[in-house]
């Protein structure tokens, strides 16, 4: 007998056009059972070792896939920049301002096009890719998530979408990236590159498979802000469901491993300085330091506080607006531009790369500032201090549409790589008017708002940060310039400000927390960043939820929750299962067998026998009552006719020889009346799986009683088993024994994993329908079970620490009474049960 443990495959999403009306009983929830072979110490060790092999490796190859994108993000943003910033100083005295602007539009509209053009080959590449991520390690398998093309088309998409100049980011689809590499290096094949095949048995399971795209998520992070622990709690805080202490330290030490290449990588290329370790991520927060001529200036001080907490609470209502405009224009896109060709989708985004290239050329040619350039800081005017400042920082500064030896403050916020806008808003003083941080918060809270969820890779992180940065350095000016402040330092109040506006957006806390103190190198930031977090997120959560799972809700997706709501306690197991089952037996035909799988979407069933001898106790007045578990007469009703329907969907069997079966009958003795089932079963002589053949249908004449028979459990088994065990040809006759049927062993029961054959796809005429499957020896013997009285909370916790995607109810003598699955956690089904509950009080 195969025996182990019980863990469930994820739910399969099945792509939709309409999202908001998703039909559940299409993506029911199906187990999956990991059984390994027996092993010694030393094949454990080789099984262990192997695992951080293939964590380094993912590690690695997430850095590599983000000096992929940051070099090439670097190398076509430098050269458009390059042939702009040449023809509008060219233009500039020339008064042809106008070509300079189509110059610049050709390019944009070039890459967004490219861009649109690799979202169409793989639909699921636009966006930031978090939300998917998000609803895979939660148990939700969404179609293609983590498919080689995936992240090809996602690697290359988002550095055409961030070098056309739309309001996006890469740091968020590094994420995605890392856990499609999470998923595909481990298993050593792709459905993209079937030629590529290796006979590697290890980690062919949907628990290792979830562990490493947890893994390759935490490495994304870790390389787009080299926050190797950061990205280890956004793994774990927003990502996994399903966490273990042994995943801790693989996830940390995969972190680490991305964090370094990419470092070292970045390093070298760009100082010459191979093994130097300057640049730790894509996005760097550079040194907060005041500077040594101002002794008045310090980062922060208990005073500050205060308005930390007060720009918090502006971010949270700041974020809430964002997520409920986006939410509005992720509805309109759903109903009016997803139904129609993919054309349309692309022309969107070429009006949005269109729009946004005008507003950012018009702005800052005719509302930025030219603001005077000078060697040293002039206390009472706005002027730019060049002394201790990064060459980095002060080589961005845009003379557009300037005379000479001043600087246009809007072009250097908007004509520059959004890192190094916000490093602008971190570091430089006196840089930017209060009107200009004004208006360029404004322009770019709209654009960024319109520009999630269109179809192009984009992320969320970096322009929010950039736009929380201006907010905070907005509020800093006006402390200095109204309240007289001179002790505030602008950079670190723009830095609580991309972290309350970040926070409002996203509704993050601990990982977040970790992500700036370690993009920072600042540990006194540490408390301010926290308090302001949490302040962004409760007067978020007031209004609306985090922008991810706001996407989550409308793609329909079953998405549980950490825990359920406190008045979910009055309802019971009995209350939210599903009480008709559709099961099989332990030794079954294989006619019955197809018809099963044929006629169901179901991704497991249970495994029974009927109890005849115990039939007559259950039977009381017009309800059947087992163990205080009522059935009406409507239940009882449905399982006979879903019982007819499998009895004539045999008729329909494409073989010749096949006879009759649902016409015949078969006789059998009712066995004399016995003692109580209970215990026969606690003196062992109770016999568990008994011959009984699905070919003894239901008749017309059959009583209520016959109808309903109480169901024994023994256990589960899988679609993709039973599919298995017909396409092998595993099955013995009706005149030998069970003994004689072939025995498969774990390697070939997955060898076809995670793409099972499908039923639809089988030859039916190559299999005798009257041979008979013995699946005794592939089930799952000891699945989890509850109590029909268990408590809803109880459940909940169980389903979801446990990553079940099957949960049977039983009730106290062994009898399957029901079922639970993912959707009948979900928040909206266990609403609909409470009111129905409020209503039968």
């Amino acid at each position: 007998t195969i025996l182990g443990e019980t863990h469930e495959e994820e739910d399969e999403i099945l792509p939709r056009k309409d999202y908001e009306s998703l039909d559940y009983d299409r993506c029911i929830n199906d187990p999956y059972l990991e059984v390994l072979e027996s092993m010694d110490n030393k094949k454990a060790q080789r099984y262990e070792a192997v695992k951080w092999v293939m964590v380094f490796a993912i590690g690695v190859c997430t850095g590599l896939v983000g000096l992929f994108v940051d070099f090439f993000v670097r190398l076509f943003t430098q050269l458009k920049f390059r042939v702009v910033q040449s023809s509008v100083e060219e233009c500039t005295e020339k008064g042809c301002l106008a070509l300079s602007l189509l110059e610049l539009l050709g390019f944009n509209l070039t890459f967004v096009f490219l861009a649109s053009l690799l979202v169409l080959i793989q639909p699921v590449a636009a966006g930031s890719g978090i939300p998917e991520i998000k609803c895979y390690l939660n148990g939700v398998k969404v179609p293609g998530v983590v498919r080689l093309r995936t992240v090809v088309c996602k690697a290359m998409g988002v550095l055409f979408s961030v070098a056309g100049g739309l309001f996006v980011g890469k740091e968020g689809p590094m994420i995605h990236s890392g856990a499609v590499v999470g998923a595909g290096l481990p298993q050593f094949q792709s459905i993209s590159l079937r030629k590529i095949q290796f006979n590697f048995p290890y980690f062919r399971s949907d628990r290792d498979k979830r562990d490493f795209v947890s893994a390759g998520a935490a490495a994304g992070v870790a390389a787009a802000f080299g926050a190797p622990i950061g990205g280890t709690l956004f793994s774990l805080e927003e990502g996994s469901s399903f966490w273990n202490q042994g995943l801790t330290w693989k996830v940390l030490f995969c972190s680490m491993a991305a964090t370094f290449t990419l470092n070292f990588f970045r390093s070298g290329i760009q100082f010459g300085s191979w093994g130097s370790f300057q640049l730790p991520g894509l996005l760097n927060f550079g040194e907060f330091k005041c500077s040594e001529s101002d002794k008045k200036c310090h980062l922060w001080t208990a005073v500050d506080l205060g308005f930390f907490i007060l720009m918090g609470i502006i971010g949270g209502l700041l974020g809430a607006t964002f997520n409920c405009l986006n939410k509005r224009l992720a509805k309109y896109r759903m109903r009016n531009v997803h139904p129609k060709p993919k054309l349309v989708r692309v022309l969107e985004s070429l009006l949005l790369s269109l729009t946004t290239t005008v507003v950012v050329f018009v702005a800052s040619m005719v509302l930025g500032e030219c603001r005077q350039m000078s060697s040293t800081s002039q206390s009472g005017n706005d002027t730019l201090s060049l002394q201790g400042m990064s060459e980095d920082v002060n080589s961005s500064i845009k003379t557009f549409f300037c005379p000479n030896e001043t600087y246009n403050d809007m072009a250097t916020l908007f004509f520059n790589p959004q890192e190094s806008a916000i490093l602008q808003l971190f570091h430089q003083d006196s840089t930017f008017s209060p009107v200009t941080l004004s208006l360029f918060f404004l322009l770019y809270f709209l654009l960024s708002c319109w520009t999630y969820g269109i179809s192009v890779p984009s992320g969320l992180f970096v322009p929010s940060l950039l736009c929380g940065a201006a907010f905070g350095r907005l509020v800093a000016n006006l402390l200095k310039s109204y309240i007289g402040l001179d002790h505030i330092y602008s950079g670190t109040f723009a830095l609580i400000g991309a972290a309350a506006f970040l926070g409002g957006v996203v509704r993050m806390t601990i990982s977040l927390t970790v992500i700036l103190i370690e993009s920072t190198n600042e540990i006194t930031y540490g408390l301010p960043i926290m308090i302001t977090l949490m302040v962004a997120k409760w007067t978020g959560d007031f209004f609306n939820k985090g922008i991810y799972d706001i996407h989550v809700n409308l793609r329909g997706v079953p998405l549980l929750e950490w825990e359920t709501e406190v008045e979910m306690d009055k309802l019971r197991a009995s209350d939210i299962m599903e009480p008709n089952l559709t099961y099989v037996y332990p030794h079954t035909r294989i006619q019955s067998l197809v018809s099963i799988l044929r006629t169901t979407v179901h991704h497991a069933f249970p495994v029974v026998t009927e109890n005849r001898g115990n039939e007559r106790e259950f039977m009381k007045g017009n309800q059947l009552i087992s163990n205080n578990i009522k059935f009406k007469k409507s239940s009882i009703l449905t399982r006979a006719g879903e019982q007819r329907k499998r009895s004539q969907s045999m008729k329909s069997y494409p073989s010749s020889e096949l006879r009759n079966m649902c016409d015949e009958h078969i006789a059998t003795e009712e066995p004399p009346e016995k003692e109580d089932l209970l215990q026969q079963m606690l003196e062992r002589r109770y016999t568990p799986y008994p011959n009984l053949y699905p070919d003894q249908s239901p008749s017309e004449e059959w009583t209520m009683e016959e109808r309903f028979r109480p169901l024994t459990f023994h256990g589960l088994i899988l679609r993709s088993q039973l599919v298995t065990l017909l396409v092998r040809g595993v099955c013995y006759s009706e005149s030998q024994s069970s003994a004689s049927q072939p025995r498969l062993s774990h390697a070939e029961m997955s060898e076809d994993y995670p793409r099972y054959p499908d039923i639809h796809d089988l030859d039916l005429t190559l299999l005798n329908p009257r041979m008979i499957v013995d699946v005794t020896p592939y089930m799952n013997p000891s699945p989890f079970a509850v109590s029909p009285n268990t408590h809803v909370s109880q459940v909940f916790n169980l389903f979801r620490t446990m990553g079940l995607r099957h949960l049977p109810v039983v009730n106290a003598v062994g009898e399957i009474v029901g079922i639970i699955t993912r959707h009948n956690l979900t928040h909206e089904f266990l609403q609909a049960r409470l009111r129905q509950h409020y209503q039968t009080i």
